[in-house]
């Protein structure tokens, strides 16, 4: 075996950002499949979550709370603001780009929860109580040591 493929062997077995990314694909396809009679994706259901959670929210702020660079955020709210499930505000600084969701929004989120709800059912399900805790902690401290200081 190579230097290069013990190297690559390493990476696949051990490496957390791998096993992260694909773990995050596949919890993505269940809860795709889950909410998808709502016509959006998980990635869209967090955004509009994100929202729904405050009246609203610059997008840097946004940006922050959902661990984005501003450029994602932007690209992925934009098919949001053009579908008319999220409205964009003026904020009193010209400069500040405000989003809110917006009445089609929350009707579109609404549709979302109940398959939404049977997708963490059937995850809660699949782990153990204390799994569930140990794994909620472990992934809130993997982006808070991920981020720069």
């Amino acid at each position: 075996m190579t230097t290069l493929e013990r190297a690559a062997c390493e990476v696949r077995e051990q490496c957390f950002c791998s096993k992260l990314r694909q773990a995050s694909r596949a919890l993505t396809q269940h809860y795709d499949d889950a909410i998808s009679e709502s016509g959006i994706r998980s990635t869209q259901f967090t955004l509009l979550i994100a929202l729904a959670q405050a009246p609203l929210v610059p997008l840097s702020k946004l940006a922050d709370v959902l661990v984005m660079d501003r450029t994602t955020l932007t690209r992925n709210l934009t098919p949001l603001v053009r579908e008319g499930l999220v409205e964009e505000h003026p904020a009193e600084d010209r400069r500040v780009r405000a989003f809110a969701l917006s009445a089609r929004g929350r009707k579109v989120l609404e549709q979302a929860m109940p398959g939404w709800k049977k997708a963490q059912a059937r995850m809660l399900k699949s782990l153990a109580a204390e799994d569930v805790a140990h794994l909620d902690r472990i992934l809130n401290t993997a982006v808070r040591a991920a981020r720069p200081a």
